[in-house]
């Protein structure tokens, strides 16, 4: 079998791990790593004894396939380009900024019969997948998701750039239309929000809270799911999940709570344990993006949809910016006139922040952005 012919587009922390894992897999020939910035394409290339090159253009129609690991605001016009040579392609998340953006990029590949993967890698995680097969018809869903600030994807707010994955999961979850909204986000750093928090409803009655920031002292990934059939919850950095199923007197609200709570002869510990028994479960450590990549090089082969659709990528975005609008639009005190969205306390005039001057290349950024 020929091997397929992929690109790397981005050079940066994400496209690095990217062309470190293809250069190793086999059925797959890394043809070339780009990226605007010579001494990284050249770092990169070097490592993985294939081209560097500083445009994507000359390999139109001479790749198979490509993972799009540049900045997210380059997302949209260089996967639009490729997706018209029928290029597949997996798209580091988020796939696009906008709706209308991912929108254009979900249509061209159905047209060109191109893969469109986006990389929520947190679906790859092995925490994750029991809490999809018990967590049906999820009534409440809780999700925190913090970090220090790692100085890339200043292109992007914490929303876009972090609070994606868990909305991402919970739309795999859920299945529902979301019919309510309401956040709020603080810029700390930069010129957007780097902390977060949306409450969402769904049509299906669920309720979701999701909390992010990139400015904690601690990193935490963490989930909690409520379903008539019991509750998870998943530490996706331990890849660690907990079940706990309630028993059927339990779940028929027969059991008599106050009878055992006056008759102190009984193990009360005990009795809880029996009506509501935990099962925990440690996952050994996976190297995620490989998974996800070689998920990406299956759909190619098997002419199958992949385990994150730009579909759901797009659903993620049309989610993300609905909640940054509502951000956008809080206000914080009750005064007309007042402090409004994700800069609430007074800043100067003109934010100093890395993606203020905005080169007008297709692909061309700041150090610090994403990718």
């Amino acid at each position: 079998m020929r091997k397929l012919h992929v690109a790397v587009i981005g050079a940066g922390r994400l496209g690095g791990f990217h062309a470190q894992k293809l250069v190793r897999s086999d059925g797959v020939e890394l043809v070339a790593v780009v990226d605007p910035i010579e001494s990284r394409r050249n770092r990169l290339a070097a490592e993985c004894r294939t081209q560097a090159l500083v445009d994507y253009r000359p390999l139109l129609g001479q790749i198979d396939a490509a993972v799009v690991a540049a900045p997210s605001r380059f997302h949209h016009p260089i996967a639009l380009e490729l997706l018209n040579w029928g290029t597949h392609l997996l798209v580091e998340k988020p796939l696009c900024l906008t709706t209308a953006e991912a929108d254009q990029l979900v249509k061209v590949a159905k047209r060109n019969g191109a893969v469109l993967q986006v990389g929520h890698v947190e679906r790859f995680n092995p925490a994750a997948g029991p809490v999809l097969s018990f967590a049906e018809h999820p009534k409440y869903i809780e999700a925190v998701r913090t970090s220090p600030f790692s100085f890339r994807s200043t292109d992007i707010g914490v929303v876009l750039d972090v609070m994606i994955h868990d909305l991402d999961l919970a739309l795999s979850l859920v299945r529902s239309p979301v019919r309510r909204i309401e956040a709020l986000g603080l810029s700390v750093l930069g010129g957007h929000e780097d902390v977060a928090n949306a409450r969402l409803e769904f049509e299906s009655g669920c309720v979701a809270a999701f909390s992010a920031s990139r400015v904690s002292d601690q990193s935490v990934r963490r989930m909690q799911v409520w379903s008539p059939r019991g509750f998870a919850a998943i530490d996706f950095a331990a890849r660690k999940t907990t079940l706990v199923r309630p028993s059927e007197t339990l779940l028929r609200r027969e059991l008599k709570i106050d009878a055992i709570a006056a008759d102190e002869t009984l193990n009360r510990e005990q009795v809880l344990r029996e009506h509501l028994r935990r099962e925990e479960i440690e996952f050994a450590p996976v190297d995620a993006i490989a998974l996800e990549l070689d998920d990406f090089v299956q759909s190619i082969r098997g002419s199958r949809p992949p385990r994150v659709t730009g579909e759901a990528g797009r659903d993620a975005v049309a989610l993300a910016e609905r909640i940054l609008e509502r951000i956008h639009t809080h206000a914080w005190d009750e005064q007309a006139g007042g402090p409004v969205g994700p800069m609430a306390t007074a800043r100067p005039s003109v934010i100093p922040a890395p993606h203020f001057k905005l080169a007008p290349a297709p692909f061309s950024m700041p150090r610090r952005e994403a990718g």
